[in-house]
């Protein structure tokens, strides 16, 4: 008698832990059920994805959601549409909303927000501070927390920790991997007439090199006295790169897709649309963080999507605000850069999938696997796209990438077994539900 699965994913080329080759997968109740050739098996939902290739569920792990409180930019449910256009399958989303997520009820109130709305999976970082510090070992490990955030330098919104003392109070609490906004901020306070009144291009320049690797050098040494894991998001430096591959221990770190694509020179075309923290910088720093991509300093990739609204960006510099949408371009901006040889598939597969459950304990997710989640990203390699502010889900609404043209492009978003998102539509209601770890 023939097997019977809720859904049959006939003739990809598959992706995943063990190398690339054409498989099919059958999925009941949600979860990966066969993987092989399943050509007498029958479903109730049959997807042909001869000439697609299909990537364990993309994993983000640095969105900003903005709600509660800056709903006029993002809300959970356009950031998730986002998300899900991109071939994204599940986000954690940062704790710099208003009011902040510092506690067990801000938390709860972000899951309830969530609930039939998010169309992608999430988790929710909460934000370490001096006042809930005793706590933070217990907020960790609530349902639905990715873990502790700590801003070390300022950013968009209230939450900062930058001192020496104050972060120690974390990390000597916390059991799970924390996250970290390396940037010192006294050096940024002493460094605010570094700016120049509208010229987006003296950001960096403000927000220099060595704001960031002084910062990484404290942390890192606070995280080894208290043998704690920590994770430095978004990094910027060659310095610090080289500095962090000595210390793979206890620390992991994030590169983004901006980091990787653009550079100083960019400024003088995209002006504060480039503006974000920490900054874009010369090209040589793009260089370094390729090399630790490829050597394996730089652990995974996230977006560090981070919308503001264009009537907010437009504010002459220093009064805009830095950030930029990228959740949805995440995936599309890495498989050109594959496409280009700069990194291979199963490389981009463990720095989106593979690498975030792997570093922040996810059960049943990034990879495809008997028993694990039915989360899959479907691409097209060799269809060429021209990225445009039009195409994007976010509330926000541009993109630095408008006209740039890509090769490789999501086609589908599969999470749980439910087709979410096919050939750009949302075809599903928001049943995103939260991450497990």
């Amino acid at each position: 008698m023939a097997k019977t699965f809720d859904l049959i994913v006939r003739g990809a080329s598959l992706v995943n832990h063990d190398g690339i080759g054409e498989r099919d997968i059958g999925v009941s109740d949600g979860r990966i059920a066969a993987i092989g050739s399943l050509a007498g098996a029958d479903a109730g939902e049959v997807v042909d994805a001869a000439g697609l290739t299909v990537l364990p569920g993309v994993i983000d792990s640095q969105v900003h959601f903005r709600e509660p409180g800056a709903e006029h930019k993002e809300d959970l449910e356009t950031g998730s549409r986002a998300a899900v256009l991109g071939g994204v399958t599940a986000v954690f989303e940062m704790p710099n909303t208003n009011p902040l997520t510092t506690s067990a009820e801000a938390l709860a109130d972000k899951l309830a927000r969530a609930r039939g709305r998010m169309h992608c999976d999430h988790a929710f970082w909460v934000g370490g501070t001096r006042d809930n510090a005793a706590d933070v070992g217990e907020l960790e490990r609530l349902p639905g927390a990715a873990g502790i955030k700590v801003f070390m330098g300022s950013s968009t919104g209230d939450l900062l920790l930058e001192d020496d003392e104050g972060v120690a109070e974390i990390l000597r609490r916390t059991r799970r991997r924390a996250a970290f906004h390396s940037e010192d901020e006294m050096r940024l306070r002493e460094r605010l007439g570094e700016r120049v009144e509208g010229d987006p291009a003296s950001h960096p320049v403000w927000r220099d090199v060595e704001a960031a690797l002084s910062s990484t050098r404290r942390l890192v040494a606070i995280a080894r006295r208290h043998n704690a894991l920590i994770h430095v998001l978004h990094i910027s430096t060659a310095e610090e790169i080289a500095f962090l591959a000595g210390h793979k221990d206890l620390a992991s770190a994030e590169v983004t897709p901006q980091h990787l694509t653009f550079a100083a020179e960019d400024y003088a075309r995209l002006g504060t649309r480039l503006q974000m923290n920490p900054p874009v910088r010369e090209a040589r720093h793009r260089e370094a963080l390729w090399q630790g991509l490829a050597d394996g300093t730089a652990d995974i990739l996230g977006s560090d999507h981070a919308p503001h609204t264009l009537e907010e960006k437009a504010a002459p510099y220093p009064a805009s605000p830095s950030g930029m949408p990228g959740v949805q371009t995440l995936l599309p901006v890495m498989l050109h850069h594959a496409a280009k040889g700069r990194l291979s598939l199963l490389r981009l597969m463990d720095m989106t999938s593979a690498g975030p459950a792997r570093l922040f304990g996810i059960r049943g997710k990034g990879r495809v696997a008997v028993g694990y989640d039915a989360d899959l990203t479907f691409v097209d390699l060799k269809r060429e796209v021209t990225i445009a502010d039009a195409m994007m889900g976010s509330r926000s609404a541009w993109t630095p990438y408008d006209g740039l043209r890509v090769t490789g492009w999501p086609v589908g978003t599969l999470i749980r077994g439910r087709r979410v998102m096919w050939e750009g539509d949302i075809v599903a209601p928001g049943a995103g539900e939260p991450v497990r770890f």
